[in-house]
């Protein structure tokens, strides 16, 4: 099982990092165990475990054990008033072991212990035995090691993925290091994660560890969740291999980076989204292809499958968005750049590869096939009549950050077309602007709305070569001497374009001459 393997990687490269020499059952015992589950809150709740079993959380995500008042005959414990119970319930209260009331009415009153630390030993010692029962029984299914089938196939096939039908020989090692596997996926926006069989990323995620449990341990952080290692992993990742990574980070600068969201109720770990951390990954492998083992764990199990990623795309991307607008903006911009990359990663995989056309910007297909464009005029930021200094403060602060939004979506769409456009790359990088330069000027010398429509319907607009060179066509024949050669040039581009090609050209022209209308 693919977990397994992750495992097997990663205790490899610790025990050489460490100088150790652990088994998986020692590693899980000595370090997994330690950090995910010995706690008054989890790193993760593997469902039908011994770890789970019984046990709930409360609202403070404080594990507990329920239950049921019982009287000296071992019935259920029953009051007369309304002040009896009170009384009683205030002098459970006072037990350090206490955690809160689950249900509390005069016929029935149920608690919740804290899980205490002899409970938790106790809970790993019945997963133990349990490990040796699968073992013996050759019944190693889904409650002992991650990643293997339910206990019933038929009856519980949505809860079994990544199974195979080859007959496998496991054994008790194999059950640790899915676990310890288990706990190195990496969670993305969407519901899926991802394994990485990569080392040195297994090892940086274990480091990460110690990150979430010291913060879920923190006292000043009393509503942060647990069971969110996976959404943790992720985070991490795409924060230590952030150009910008320093050592000495603390809480609020991983809040202020949106790593985790803050309300009066909870405190969470956002869910990243894999285009992000797919341009972090590239800072440490910008010429690699790492195979990515993509699926979803939960109620109904998915398998996407084993897929390449090309981080050396990232450094396509980053390479074009230099050459366009300049290398300060190119790195300034890069949070904001590179949210808006990516489909979902569910259509990515369908491409069969994670690279250029998976960075797909998110919403550009809206504008293909159609006259649909950006909105790119400069706003209007006129102080009104009956507007307070203050008010027009904010109004403009809005204003210019949308504007700022709106730019940014041009760069980022430009920068993706440019990439994907096959041929002539580099002398083409400015090559639509001076197009729809061209055609503004064309258009400017009108009288009526016919050259304006014709543009926007006919060349922008276009469904393909044909419609868009017979609209050139006339063009062609109405325009001075000044844009003439570029129309014809532009005649016999279109002509030897490609399909594919054609149709990221006529967009990227769409928005150059939204851009130059805009400068106009």
């Amino acid at each position: 099982m693919i977990a397994s393997t992750i495992g097997r990687t990663f205790l490899k490269v610790f025990n050489e990092k460490t100088e150790n020499n652990y088994t998986a059952k020692e590693f899980f015992e000595k370090e997994y165990f330690e950090t995910f589950y010995n706690h008054s809150k989890y790193f993760s709740w593997p469902q039908n475990s011994p770890f789970v079993q019984g046990i709930t959380t409360l609202e403070n995500g404080i594990l507990g054990l329920m239950s049921v008042v019982k009287n000296e005959n071992g019935d259920t414990k029953q009051f007369s008033t309304d002040e009896e119970l009170e009384d009683w319930c205030n002098k459970l209260k006072k037990d350090p072991n206490f955690g809160g009331f689950k249900v509390k009415t005069k016929k029935q009153v149920k608690i919740i212990q804290k899980l205490s630390l002899a409970k938790r030993k106790e809970l790993l010692e019945e997963f133990t035995n349990k490990v040796i029962e699968a073992k013996n029984n050759k019944n190693i299914e889904a409650s002992i090691a991650i990643g293997f089938p339910a206990s019933e196939l038929k009856e519980y096939a949505t809860t079994s993925g990544a199974v195979t039908d080859i007959t496998i020989e496991n054994d008790i090692e194999d059950i640790y290091l899915s676990w310890i596997g288990g706990g190195l996926c990496v969670g993305i926006a969407g519901g899926y994660s991802i394994f990485f069989n990569e080392p040195n990323i297994l090892f940086k995620l274990y480091e990460g560890w110690k990150i979430y449990r010291n913060y879920l341990n923190d006292q000043s952080l009393l509503k942060l969740r647990g069971n969110q290692i996976n959404t943790w992993n992720g985070q991490w990742l795409n924060f230590a291999f952030n150009k910008r990574f320093r050592e000495d980070f603390d809480f609020a600068q991983l809040h202020t980076q949106d790593v985790f969201s803050v309300t009066e109720q909870v405190i969470e770990v956002n869910t990243i989204n894999w285009s992000e951390l797919f341009f972090n990954i590239s800072n440490k492998y910008p010429q690699q292809t790492l195979t990515g083992y993509v699926f979803s764990l939960g109620q109904t199990n998915k398998t996407l499958g084993f897929y390449p990623f090309h981080f050396d795309k990232a450094k396509t991307l980053i390479h074009y968005y230099k050459l366009l607008f300049g290398e300060q903006a190119a790195l300034t911009e890069a949070k904001d750049y590179e949210a808006l990359f990516g489909i979902h990663i569910k259509r990515a995989c369908e491409l069969g590869s994670i690279g250029l056309q998976a960075l797909e910007p998110k919403n550009l297909r809206k504008y293909f096939g159609n006259d649909s464009t950006l909105t790119l005029a400069k706003p209007k930021l006129n102080q009104k009549g009956n507007e307070t200094d203050e008010d027009y403060g904010i109004r403009k602060c809005k204003v210019l950050q949308k504007d700022y939004d709106n730019i940014i979506t041009y760069r980022t769409y430009k920068t993706w077309l440019l990439a994907m456009i096959t041929k002539n790359k580099e002398e083409s990088l400015e090559y639509t602007n001076e197009v729809a330069r061209a055609l503004l000027a064309y258009r400017a010398k009108a009288t009526k709305l016919d050259r304006k429509n014709l543009i926007q319907s006919d060349i922008l607009g276009a469904k393909s070569k044909k419609a868009f060179i017979d609209a050139l066509v006339t063009i062609i024949s109405e325009i001075d001497e000044n844009g003439l050669l570029v129309m014809k040039q532009l005649r016999d581009r279109v002509h030897m374009m490609s399909a594919e090609d054609f149709g990221y050209f006529v967009v990227l022209l769409k928005f150059d001459y939204a851009y130059e209308e805009r400068n106009s």
